[in-house]
């Protein structure tokens, strides 16, 4: 028989997508599911865009782009940057990528050398490590202080030997929170002494209930910043993201691209170009979250969830469950079985605390997120 090799096996499953699929089969047997399991926003793309979408479609083949990505887009992501965060950015700088997930791979394969050391959050989104450790390279877990939104600190780097790379995600997958624009720039100029190449994962940039987070690219021109059109942007099944590289990263990571992916997906290209004209219907699903972010805050902790990491943006709650069990996985499939709440278990984005801990997401209908709340309130596991 045919063997794995032992870079696919030492993968780990996705399991926010597991609990999506045990959520859709309890759905299939006719069953009313709250599902605030999934990263994903609640809300279609705004009109005039699925129009331009369908008109374009009868008029013209659709065909590659440059590996690099239709020049319109380019140019108006430029744009974004400067009408965003005051950044002047040359469109040669931006690279369009298939989801964020490219860009990932891209970037790794470009920076890193079998074998180096890249440090991620913890907790922290799991597709990081599987694809480091898929392409050779060492993830190596920095555990985030409550105190601190979980976020890495100087401390934590000083503590590994040889790290070659940091990739930080401000908002944060799955806390929400979000360095300050201090600490930002602590943590990029202390890689920068060091030779240790930092990665901004910018794809929750856009949901923020406070103080608006800056681009790594206003502290360091020089920065490798990555961004999707998944989250504040409504598209994840459009599959499209962004990098902004420096002009030396472009025609190698073009080398990688136009062998992994030839180009990004056309359409969606095109629907990308269009969606920086709705800030308005985008803003108001921002407005959306924040009700969802809202009510879950004020009425989670009436429950016994006391602890729970500070929820600057993004769409998630990360919540600490250590007063009801120390098993996060059992805990959300009981919570699933029993009252039809479908939450993610902690032990996705942390292998070493999270069976303490579990997420939610409020991207859903704010009368889902009432009718969870509703079901919680009523769950017998959290009164025993």
């Amino acid at each position: 028989m045919t063997s794995l090799s032992q870079r696919v096996s030492s993968l780990s499953p996705f399991l926010a997508m597991d609990v999506q699929r045990a959520a859709q089969q309890e759905r299939a047997k006719g069953r009313h599911i709250v599902n605030m399991s999934i990263g994903e926003p609640g809300q279609g793309l705004p009109q005039q865009v699925t129009e331009t979408i369908q008109a374009r479609l009868g008029q013209e083949k659709v065909g590659y782009t440059d590996a690099t990505g239709n020049q319109d887009l380019r140019a108006r992501i430029a744009r974004h940057y400067d009408e965003w965060y005051g950044v002047k950015v040359s469109p040669e700088r931006i690279f369009i990528t298939t989801g964020s997930s490219s860009a990932f791979l891209f970037i790794f394969l470009a920076c890193f050398d079998i074998g180096q050391k890249v440090g991620i959050a913890q907790p922290g989104y799991p597709a990081y490590p599987n694809l480091l450790k898929g392409l050779g390279l060492e993830p190596v877990y920095l555990p985030g202080r409550y105190d601190f939104g979980y976020q890495p600190s100087i401390e934590d780097l000083k503590a590994v030997p040889d790290l070659a790379g940091l990739m930080i995600a401000s908002p944060n997958n799955p806390t929400g929170s979000m360095l300050s624009n201090k600490d930002q720039m602590a943590l990029m100029d202390y890689c920068r002494t060091a030779g240790i190449t930092y990665i901004s994962d910018e794809i929750y940039h856009g949901l923020h209930y406070g103080d608006k987070p800056s681009t790594a690219l206003a502290f360091d021109d020089q920065a490798i910043v990555i961004n999707s059109f998944s989250k504040y942007f409504l598209m994840t099944g459009w599959r499209l993201g962004w990098m902004v590289l420096p002009e030396h990263f472009v025609r190698p990571i073009e080398k990688i691209a136009q062998s992994f992916i030839i180009s990004p997906p056309t359409l969606s290209q095109h629907a990308a170009v269009n969606i920086f004209d709705c800030y308005a219907e985008l803003d108001q699903a921002v407005a959306h979250y924040r009700t969802n972010r809202d009510l879950l805050l004020q009425a989670l902790p009436t429950m016994g969830f006391n602890k729970i990491a500070p929820a600057d943006g993004a769409f998630y709650l990360y919540i600490d469950i250590s007063d009801f069990s120390n098993d996060s996985m059992t805990f959300c499939q009981e919570m699933l079985s029993d009252i039809g709440v479908a939450t993610t278990p902690g032990i996705d984005f942390d292998p070493d605390r999270g069976h303490r801990f579990m997420r939610i997401s409020y991207s859903t209908d704010t009368a889902e997120i009432k009718e969870g709340i509703r079901r919680l309130q009523n769950w017998e596991r959290l009164k025993a």
